[in-house]
């Protein structure tokens, strides 16, 4: 979990700039906090460990009157469950994810040193369909954070989308941990190649030609981008 004390909020490179830069989908008429007030304090509050719109509402309940100033607040109180539901839904949510994920890779005390690469099914949603999301996420090892996520459509699987849910993030000398399915020759070119990132995958029956050479070769452990080992 970050501590949301240590990150920037106000000035260049801030939280703040950086919201500044999203599109307001809510009529002018009527709106009493700013949209980057809003966003800000569930941005915050996720990182504090905050999971739903109820618990981003409470967090923001212990704000002090300098604090919501700094998230550009106007207002003596924070914006209620209510509103921070109403316009955290109307958000392009693929569009917030990638750019906090990639403000948050640029901060001085989060580096993307250790990064796991996850596929998870939420059982308990539904998509227009009517079937249960797929997602892919990257999630900070040390921070527990996500920084990146993708949705895995039914024609698709994680192999192919792995590029693009990492595409937008600077990875220069990352650990990029996932499990079997991702030991592929292609992905693992694509991140020290192009990401200039290492990798480290568990190796299962569904490469055993791969799962036999690591045995006869003695290679249980060995640097992961290691050039002679292709």
């Amino acid at each position: 979990m970050l501590d949301v004390n240590r990150l920037p909020l106000e000035g260049e490179g801030g939280l703040i700039e950086m919201l500044r830069t999203l599109v307001d989908p809510r009529k002018r008429r009527g709106v009493r906090h700013p949209l980057v007030t809003v966003v800000a304090i569930g941005v915050c509050a996720a990182l504090s460990g905050a999971r739903s719109f109820k618990a981003v509402a409470e967090w923001a309940k212990d704000l002090n009157r300098d604090t919501l100033r700094r998230l550009g607040s106007q207002r003596w109180r924070p914006p209620s469950e209510p509103t921070v539901r109403r316009v955290l839904q109307k958000l392009d949510a693929d569009r917030l994810d990638e750019e906090i994920g990639r403000w948050l890779l640029q901060q001085p005390g989060v580096k993307a040193q250790a990064l796991s690469v996850d596929g998870k099914t939420l059982r308990g949603a539904r998509d227009a369909g009517g079937t249960a999301p797929h997602l892919l996420s990257a999630i900070l090892h040390q921070e527990g954070v996500v920084v990146a996520q993708r949705a895995v459509g039914e024609k698709t699987n994680e192999i192919p989308e792995l590029p693009h849910l990492l595409a937008p993030l600077a990875m220069e000398g990352a650990v990029v941990t996932g499990d079997a399915l991702h030991a592929q020759k292609e992905t693992a070119r694509y991140l020290v190649e192009v990401k200039k990132a290492d990798y480290l995958f568990t190796v299962k029956d569904n490469q055993p030609t791969l799962k036999q050479d690591i045995a006869d070769l003695h290679l249980e452990a060995f640097p992961p981008s290691a050039r002679n080992l292709r």
